[in-house]
């Protein structure tokens, strides 16, 4: 295969490639005497969120409101006539 055409099919100046084949066989472009890189085997996984959600109430509970501490920083004050849909939803997102 030609060079001209090994450039225009990777959209690269065909100079440039007779170049790096030029500094390829004078030994430039890298010790061709050390073995190849090997590659590594990587598995990427979910990190492990430590849920350590609790639910706070008042003894009397006369008020009618929960409070839900979450991971973060984040409470969640439930009234007592919260639309339970809407609550859902929040909870869901905050979980995402």
């Amino acid at each position: 295969m030609s060079i001209a055409r090994v450039a225009r099919e990777h959209g690269v100046n065909s100079n440039q490639v007779f170049q790096w084949r030029y500094e390829y066989r004078k030994g430039i472009l890298g010790d061709r005497t050390k073995p190849a890189a090997k590659l590594l085997l990587v598995v990427v996984e979910e990190p492990e969120v430590a849920h350590s959600t609790r639910l706070v109430t008042s003894p009397s509970n006369s008020s009618g409101t929960i409070r839900i501490d979450l991971p973060g920083g984040v409470s969640l004050h439930v009234e007592r006539d919260t639309d339970l849909a809407l609550l859902r939803a929040i909870v869901e997102m905050l979980r995402a």
